[in-house]
């Protein structure tokens, strides 16, 4: 059984982690304080939660990035946004994401998350495409 998560772990890892532009994701910090509870909570969140397929791997991306939005939390965001594009999201679905924010968290957070996004965006270098294909 362990096997089977530590290698849906690694696999769901590579897929959501692997390319755009360089973040150290949080698991790195993790295991400075715990590196035997930072795998627990890797193979976890990682391994078990984002490897099930009820959801997507894109869906569960715009989830992730929905919330995060709305909790202000900007750092995580930027993960999840760059880990969205990784695994395929919409640029522009996304970015709906975000504006649908308005009514329930008010324009602050919309705006705290278009500018992490728009940040993500350049440093993937996708804005210019993305500016040009507006929605």
């Amino acid at each position: 059984m362990d096997e089977d998560i530590k290698k849906r772990t690694q696999e769901t890892a590579k897929k959501l982690w692997t390319g755009g532009i360089k973040i150290d994701p949080p698991y790195l910090m993790w295991k400075e304080f715990d590196k035997g509870l930072a795998n627990d909570l890797s193979m976890f969140i990682t391994g078990t939660l984002y490897s099930r397929t009820v959801l997507t791997l894109p869906e569960r991306q715009m989830a992730a990035c929905a919330m995060l939005a709305a909790l202000g939390a900007a750092d995580e965001l930027r993960l999840h946004v760059n880990a969205a594009l990784n695994v395929g999201c919409d640029p522009h679905k996304l970015a709906e994401v975000f504006f649908q924010l308005a009514p329930y968290g008010g324009m602050p957070l919309v705006n705290k998350a278009l500018e992490v996004y728009r940040d993500v965006l350049k440093g993937r270098g996708e804005w210019e495409a993305f500016t040009k294909k507006k929605g």
